[in-house]
């Protein structure tokens, strides 16, 4: 997901009533309901490192204790250096290491929800796990985090005019019933992406294997991959009146016949970190003759799961998370590569 609402996820869950079992609570929760993405410091080594080291170790189970722990340390040490470390809730560190734990969590889960995936148990096992029934930036969960987490301060506001009383750590019924809806648009997506799923496999028998990505607001509309033994065919589902979009050509995608710069560009830095992580991978192959001379291979990566428009990204029109690399197939192995590129940066 986006780091917004990462952080405000955090900032939800503490104010369900965590924040008055330890103190720094909110700030803890929410620098470590996004500190996972703190990998994205790889892309100072370029943007295929950064790629590479996408939702690494600090999205696994193994990685996130230590983030933890950072957080809480940061804290101790914050509370210790102040002057007058008195707070309104008591300094119970264990308590607080706890919960930054479950903000932590919460940002596994969040990233598992969408088309893009995490790999929680490396490096014991390498496998990509996806949910695929949220869209990297979905309006109406933010919209409830921003409920849950302004409705209270609003109320409160209301209610100094009028001259009430406001205890301290009051609010909890905004959070908890914004938490409470969050939980039910999750499930009310996952049953649709199962849904969208066995319509797939159903209106395609000849597919190996079938995918299913969301849509941004409308929970019934799903980008379907069909997989298919020489190509993906592609379609858009309506769950709610089980209809498929008719297909235009373009929306067939064939499998290159194996050549051998596909093969060389399978085994560059770039194709084995993509492979690794693609599951439905489109390789295209073009030639770059502006040099007749030295004539190069041009070996596009894509991705078939995000091969569709929305009205937050246009992935046909500008294909997400692409990669690019340029082969002088004159030259020795291990010697053949020119440049690399991901989406529009050159690794240097």
């Amino acid at each position: 997901m986006e780091p917004v609402t990462h952080v405000l996820t955090g900032a939800l869950i503490s104010r369900t009533g965590l924040n008055r079992r330890a103190a720094y609570c909110t700030a803890a929760m929410a620098i470590g309901a996004e500190l996972p993405d703190i990998d994205t410091l790889w892309s100072i080594e370029g943007p295929l490192a950064s790629f590479q080291h996408h939702r690494g170790i600090t999205h696994t189970f193994v990685g996130i204790p230590f983030e933890a722990a950072t957080v809480t340390l940061a804290f101790y040490l914050y509370h210790r250096l102040r002057k007058q470390p008195k707070t309104a809730a008591p300094a119970r560190w264990a308590e607080l290491f706890a919960y930054t734990l479950l903000a932590l969590l919460s940002h596994l889960f969040l990233d598992w929800t969408n088309n893009y995936g995490l790999r929680p148990f490396f490096p014991f096992d390498p496998h990509w796990y996806a949910g695929s029934f949220v869209f990297i930036f979905e309006p109406i969960l933010f919209l409830f985090l921003l409920i849950g987490l302004l409705a209270p301060s609003l109320f409160g506001l209301i209610g100094s005019e009028v001259g009430a009383r406001k205890p301290p750590f009051s609010g909890r019924a905004w959070p908890t019933a914004a938490l409470l809806a969050i939980c039910a648009l999750w499930l009310f997506r996952f049953n649709q992406h199962a849904e969208a799923l066995t319509l797939a496999a159903r209106n395609a028998p000849e597919a190996t294997r079938v995918y299913a990505s969301p849509h941004p607001i409308d929970p019934f509309t799903w980008h379907i991959v069909a997989d298919t033994p020489d190509h993906y065919q592609l379609s858009t589902l309506d769950t709610h009146t089980q209809h498929f979009d008719p297909t235009e050509p373009s929306d067939t995608l064939y499998k290159p016949a194996i050549t051998l710069p596909l093969l060389a560009a399978k085994r560059t830095g770039l194709g084995r970190i993509y492979l690794d992580w693609s599951q439905y991978p489109i390789l295209i192959e073009a030639a770059d003759t502006t040099d007749p001379n030295h004539p190069l291979a041009v070996v596009t990566f894509t991705d078939a799961r995000f091969l569709y428009n929305t009205f937050l990204v246009q992935g046909r029109t500008h294909a997400p998370i692409n990669g690019q690399v340029t082969l002088n197939m004159q030259a020795p192995d291990g010697q053949r590569v020119i440049e690399t590129r991901m989406g529009n940066k050159i690794q240097r």
